[in-house]
């Protein structure tokens, strides 16, 4: 890429010239996304903090959005990324609606559009840093999808990403059920939130959960959670670890 700038005589003259420039690494990101299915819909949570490496940055960045009238999206990753994807669906979506044939798209269609966009993007090897959760409700039947950033994907009935897909999933397979209330989802959902707050240094104690079900989206007001912090194992965390010394009085 070769920049040119004007000078005084009307000439202009090459300063720079660069070759294009791909993402290396994210610098703003938010942390797990957790999202179950139940008896009415979806239910989606997330905390709402931003790191800039390993600092904590921002504390009010909303990762849950709704994606027009069926779809839930919430995402993992690099927060300009993010942006960028809701940018992508802001056009597909007016484009549907520029339709008015009385149709509209449904989550399966938009887990799929994403998962073109994220594979498609990894082949210019220029992939955008997200890991994205999309569930929704159309026709009376949930659905609950999962991206990564290189295009895999797939569904389940509950899904998380980051760190909760190594501490939130195994809550997850010993207590969900697909006849959960509202109510018991949502404890579920603190459980998991609440143990990655203990576990998870990108994580704070701040969260939304969201819900979709045939009658729209709701997104909770910002709220915290109760926590106990006096466990024992909290105290002296690596007492007893493989390579761990213990101080000589």
């Amino acid at each position: 890429m070769t920049f040119t700038v004007p000078i005084d005589n009307g000439d202009s003259v090459k300063i720079a010239e660069e070759e294009s420039q791909r993402t290396l690494y994210p610098y703003v990101t938010g942390t797990s996304i957790v999202a179950i299915k139940y008896k009415d819909g979806v239910l989606m949570a997330s905390d709402m903090g931003g790191s800039y490496g390993s600092t904590l940055r921002y504390k009010n960045i909303e990762r849950v959005k709704a994606i027009g009238k069926h779809s839930l999206l919430g995402a993992s990753g690099e927060i300009s990324d993010f942006q960028e994807i809701l940018r992508y669906l802001d056009e597909l979506t007016l484009n549907d609606n520029m339709w008015d044939d009385g149709n509209s798209l449904g989550p399966k269609e938009i887990h799929n559009y994403l998962t073109r966009v994220m594979y498609n993007r990894r082949n210019k090897f220029n992939p955008l840093w997200n890991t994205l959760v999309l569930g929704g409700v159309k026709n009376g039947k949930s659905y609950l999808g999962m991206v990564s950033m290189i295009g895999v994907s797939f569904e389940d009935d509950h899904v998380a990403t980051g760190f909760g897909n190594h501490l939130a999933r195994p809550i997850l397979r010993d207590e969900w059920h697909a006849d959960l209330s509202f109510e018991d989802g949502v404890k579920l959902l603190e459980k998991c939130m609440r143990v990655l707050l203990y576990r998870d240094r990108s994580a704070i104690n701040k969260l939304q959960i969201a819900k979709i079900t045939e009658e729209g989206v709701t997104v909770s007001q910002p709220y915290s959670l109760k926590t106990f912090w006096e466990f024992s194992s909290f105290h002296n965390p690596t007492a007893g670890a493989e390579g761990s010394c213990r101080m000589l009085s």
